[in-house]
């Protein structure tokens, strides 16, 4: 790590201000923009639909609990998925800093901001430190590609796309609508 000590760059990732996102990568905080509407709506719309289900139980089995960009520690970094989600046994909030439990599946909106860091650099990090599902999704293209970790590293279990009706690992006990991630008019405006 850097000059700074975790415990001092947690404390400076508090400045960073409501505009941007902070992490903390090798030692250093880095930014970035707040991502655009397609991006922050496929968020949403996607950890509402899975909240519902599978935190509460309306209509799904419940037994999990999924977070809007939670900072998560990773060894000597802090990393913010869009999503991230623990089964209910596993889950821990800490009274303050960032979630010390690795979620069992975390789940990345692609933007062009932020594709090549999410596939060359979080998908690796995430998979050293044993998260089992990960899921990318590309609202502008509308995909969704689902992997889940093997001894090897990632395997892409499916990828499906436009409006498809999915059940995808680990959220495959209810049937997925892939409209309702983007709307199938979302994009077109």
């Amino acid at each position: 790590m850097g000059s700074r000590t975790f415990d001092e760059l947690w404390d400076a990732l508090q400045e960073v201000g409501e505009d941007h996102v902070g992490e903390i990568v090798g030692g250093d905080i880095e930014t970035t923009p707040r991502p655009d509407p397609p991006h922050t709506d496929a968020a949403s719309d996607l950890g509402g639909l899975l909240t519902a289900w599978f935190r509460f139980g309306m209509g799904g089995p419940g037994g999990w609990v999924i977070r809007a960009e939670p900072r998560i520690r990773f060894g000597d970094e802090i990393r913010v998925p869009d999503l991230g989600g623990w089964k209910a046994e596993r889950f821990a909030s800490p009274p303050s800093g960032p979630y010390l439990v690795i979620p069992d599946w975390i789940c990345e909106i692609l933007s062009a901001r932020t594709a090549r860091v999410d596939r060359t650099e979080k998908m690796p990090l995430y998979a050293q430190h044993q998260v089992r599902h990960l899921w990318l999704v590309d609202p502008i293209l509308q995909t969704l590609e689902v992997y889940r970790l093997e001894s090897n590293g990632w395997f892409l279990v499916n990828s499906f796309g436009a409006d498809a009706k999915v059940r995808a690992e680990p959220f495959d006990a209810v049937e997925l609508d892939l409209t309702l991630v983007w709307g199938p008019k979302r994009g077109e405006a």
